[in-house]
């Protein structure tokens, strides 16, 4: 892999880039070394002819290349042809964390040369004082904000745990590294560096061996109870130590005022039943439970290190009155420690830690407390007695000794309490319908529920939630869906009054289309004990009732269903009662799928801004913080892309503060598996929050821009739905000319690919749509409709196309838009694509949608390249277009490879061998785009 490296290192050689060639030459040179020792020069052999043939089709668009590797890969046995995945799939991998680790080593040396960068904590502090906000201003809007980012589980997730702690381990080798270059050499220095360097370079060899010889595919599908155990793992290296340090430096720019706990953490697995059977009560009580564990077991390693440090002893220093009777209560009376009072009083913490875990979770403490003690009742009781530590520490001018670790501790004790991270309740609302239903049906109370119209519905659910008597009937033998309905929702109280209130706080409704769909839940949570009347004076619901609007019609009716909803009798003053928040989740895949990227954007856009005016009435009555709850993807074709830009890209008046979005899959990997990185991810949130809630710098769009907007889109939405619903054999195209198939048979996720199982283009799930036309490199739902759209629009009127360069340059919404279109675009590649359109059987059917799409993609990009006035593809975003060209020569073979071995697959002709091929491509694919879920 030697060779491949020195390719990938010659688009970054710069002075600046040098360490980045000097890594990837490492890892290639110590990847091939291990491919020759385990499987052969005959397997290496192959690896670099393939390479070879691939480079020459890339580059020189070379038919004799082509037909060469195609005659190539047909003679290989299934075996070799694995062998030649796994080379590229793991080489993706480390050149991966060898960018990454370039990417942490630029931004330092930038921040040591003063040069702040656009998203950190430092840039936005600069920017908000350079445009006269105050500090105490800042800090009031840290008080009443909240920015969630919510990890969820992923269909197409397809890092096995194991895969992702090896990673860890070279990633830390690779900063190790940094620290050896960076210390003086000279003189006997120089053979110091160099044997420290060999050292290192023999530990990253033990790991690439490790990598190698461990099975990358799962043998068998993932449960939730994995997908548990995997989103936790980011917890441990990431979260728990480096949202201290974030709101560290917020505290070092605002000296001297609280700075708030308005970031945490959002969790959707072990509750999320939309579409996945395999969630139940039992999962999500043991979600909690695991998460509950996790942060303990954090606090109390942090309380044992920190009873180390703080060795103080009375005879030396005098203690406060708080930090004497907590040494007291101590179960710790070592003769040994008679004069170390934080000693002993961090022994009674720890006991008391050690106690709630077991308690919370079942699990011991390691090591046992010195004896047992009563366990905590509360995260706010266990932060109390730190803050007694800290007061104490500052009584005598000792708090120094508490910045280290005491200050952190702290920070994530009021951050993750003893749940860890929220999390969300949600299901679709046919399912709530149906046990509403049930239950009238079963009390007598209405024998078709689901017959009546919108009007008798609410009316009748509004008479139940004010009639304080349960629906359930003793002796009733309930279906099994009304039994796993109820059960969640009594379990979600038992969690909440177990880990405390912050445990559970949202419901979210999926496909939400009525205001009774709201109801329904109501009563649910009503029936659970959890919503106590409607039309008291102390009428309260602990949860969230959260809407989440998908499709475009819904989006449309989005406003009018809230409207109808805060107008019935006793619901505006039960949200205010109950804490007076309303969120609103925004669904950016299901509106992609149905209606294409601009109109998705578009509708999404105009949804938030009538939303935000819907609130701004009602505040008129009392204040109701509004959030938005944006459910992003990793594909610009499921609203992801920059998280920086799109939130600063939000409509006017419309983030407030306020910010809640989904991160998924090979997302959640790429941002957050290293620490350092993951901060910067995090940063970049907060910084956009606070900037568009403080600066406000967007003004309302103008009337033109948004008339150019809506008829851009209806030409948009009818251009992409007349391809996907509208051309008859494009389902067989899809499931021919993408691994959507094979993608559905993998060990990848605990949710089915399809909501009904069916292969109806409305029934597949979003992310398995965006994921396979990402496996094949046409990327289709990140751009298709723009091209025609904008042909429809603007067509050859000079006028037009000055409005539209206009918008690009003034209008935050459209200029982020096309930024995504153009990253799509630079990733999509119509020769790879068109090696996948050969697997469609029928010939007249590819002939006849293949060039469509070809044809799509060159009016998009033409139309780019006249509205932003780059001839190329990512001219404004220069790293990651270097980036992409030394990323994606090592990807094509994958694709190569995946070809023939689905070939043989469809063919009838592939074993287990070829299968795991199979399975083991999708997975380096999806780990090279790093945001194809």
């Amino acid at each position: 892999m030697e060779d491949l490296a020195d390719e990938r290192a010659d688009a970054v050689d710069t002075p600046a880039g040098q360490p980045l060639i000097e890594d990837i030459r490492l890892l290639g040179r110590l990847l091939g070394d291990v491919i020759r020792e385990q499987e052969g020069d005959q397997a290496y052999g192959l690896v670099e002819q393939v390479r070879q043939l691939a480079v020459a089709f890339r580059r020189d668009d070379d038919t004799r290349a082509d037909q060469a590797l195609k005659s190539l890969l047909q003679s290989q046995s299934g075996l070799m042809l694995v062998c030649v995945v796994r080379a590229f799939t793991y080489f993706s991998l480390l050149a991966n964390l060898a960018e990454d680790r370039h990417y942490i080593r630029r931004r330092l040396a930038r921040e040591r040369a003063g040069d702040v960068q656009e998203g950190s904590i430092e840039a936005m502090m600069a920017r908000l004082r350079g445009a006269g906000i105050a500090a105490e201003r800042i800090a009031d809007t840290l008080r009443d904000a909240h920015v969630s980012p919510v990890l969820t589980a992923h269909p197409t997730e397809v890092q096995r745990k194991s895969i992702l702690d090896a990673q860890r381990a070279i990633a830390q080798l690779l900063a190790e590294r940094d620290d050896i270059r960076a210390r003086g050499t000279g003189g006997t220095g120089d053979a110091v560096q160099a044997r420290e360097l060999d050292a290192n370079s023999a530990q990253l060899r033990g790991r690439i061996i490790q990598l190698w010889t461990t099975r990358l595919l799962r043998m068998s599908r993932l449960t939730v109870a994995d997908e548990i155990e995997n989103a936790l793992s980011y917890y441990q290296t990431t979260f728990l130590r480096e949202i201290p340090r974030l709101y560290a430096s917020l505290e070092r720019e605002l000296p001297g005022l609280p700075v708030a706990g308005f970031l945490r953490m959002g969790q959707w697995i072990g509750g999320d039943r939309d579409g996945n059977p395999n969630v139940s009560a039992d999962t999500l009580a043991h979600a909690l439970k695991r998460q509950s564990e996790i942060a303990l077991r954090h606090y109390l390693a942090e309380v044992h290190q920190l009873g180390g440090e703080l060795s103080m002893s009375d005879y030396l220093v005098d203690v406060s009155p708080g930090l004497k009777a907590l040494a007291d209560r101590s179960p710790d009376h070592s003769a040994h420690r008679r004069d170390e009072p934080y000693r002993r009083a961090l022994s009674g913490v720890y006991a008391r830690l050690a106690s709630t875990l077991q308690a919370l979770s079942g699990a011991e403490a390691a090591p046992h407390p010195v004896a047992p003690q009563p366990p905590y009742a509360r995260a706010e009781d266990f932060l109390e007695d730190l803050a007694i530590v800290e007061r104490s520490l500052a009584s005598h001018h000792a708090e120094a000794l508490g910045a280290q670790r005491l200050r952190p501790l702290m920070r994530a004790a009021g951050v993750f309490g003893f749940h860890l991270a929220t999390v969300d309740l949600r299901q679709s609302s046919d399912k709530h319908e149906a046990v509403v239903a049930e239950l009238l049906a079963a009390a007598r109370v209405h024998a078709d529920y689901g017959g009546l119209d919108e009007q008798a519905r609410i009316a009748l659910l509004l008479a139940q939630l004010d009639d304080p008597r349960s629906l359930r009937v003793p002796g009733v033998e309930y279906s099994e869906l009304a039994r796993g309905e109820l059960a969640i929702f009594e379990t979600a109280r038992q969690m909440r009054q177990r880990y405390g209130g912050q445990a559970i706080r949202h419901y979210i409704i999926s496909h939400t289309e009525t205001v009774s769909d709201l109801l329904e839940v109501l009563l649910l949570q009503k029936e659970a004990g959890l919503l106590r009347g409607l039309l008291r004076e102390d009428a309260r619901a602990e949860l969230i009732v959260v809407p989440l609007f998908e499709t475009i019609e819904d989006l449309r009716n989005a406003t009018d269903i809230m409207r109808g909803f805060y107008a019935l009798p006793g619901v505006f003053e039960l949200v205010c009662r109950s804490g007076a928040e309303q969120d609103i989740m925004l669904g950016y895949s299901d509106s992609n799928k149905d209606g294409g990227i601009f109109t998705s954007n578009w509708e999404l856009y105009r949804a938030e801004i009538a939303l935000a005016a819907l609130f701004d009435e009602l505040a008129a009555r009392a204040p109701i913080k509004l959030r938005m709850f944006h459910g992003r993807g990793g594909t610009v074709g499921r609203g992801g892309g920059p998280a920086y830009q799109a939130i600063l890209a939000q409509p006017p008046g419309t983030v407030r503060g306020q910010l809640r979005l989904t991160e998924q899959g090979e997302v959640i990997a790429s941002k957050y598996t290293n620490p350092d990185i993951g901060r910067r991810n995090l940063e970049t949130l907060v910084a956009a929050t606070l900037e568009s809630t403080l600066l406000r710098t967007q003004q309302q769009a103008p009337d033109a821009f948004l008339d150019a907007a809506a008829a851009l889109s209806a030409a948009s939405m009818r251009a992409y739905r007349a391809l996907v619903y509208e051309t008859p054999g494009f389902r067989e195209y899809f499931f021919g000319s993408t691994p959507i198939r094979e993608i559905a048979e993998l060990n990848i996720g605990s949710r089915p690919a399809s909501r009904s199982g069916g292969q109806r283009i409305e029934d597949l799930r979003a992310i398995p749509w965006g994921f396979s036309w990402g496996q094949c490199r046409l990327t289709l739902p990140g751009w298709y409709g723009f091209g025609s759209a904008v042909q429809a629009y603007a067509g050859g009127a000079d006028g037009a196309w000055e409005l539209l360069r206009d918008m690009y340059r003034q209008w935050p919404f459209f200029r982020t838009l096309l930024s995504n279109l153009d990253m799509v675009l630079a990733k999509s590649d119509l020769a790879l694509a068109a090696r996948y359109a050969e697997l469609v059987d029928d010939a007249a059917l590819r002939d006849r949608v293949f060039p469509a799409i070809e044809a799509e993609w060159h009016r998009t990009a033409q139309a780019l390249s006249r509205i932003t006035g780059a001839a190329q593809r990512l001219a404004g975003n220069p790293v990651l277009a270097r980036s992409i060209s030394h990323r994606f020569p090592y990807l094509d073979p994958l694709h190569h490879v995946q070809v023939e071995l689905m070939q043989r697959y469809r063919e009838g002709r592939g074993d287990a061998v070829v299968k795991t091929g199979i399975h083991i491509s999708i997975n380096g694919i999806a780990a090279g785009l790093r945001n194809s879920g």
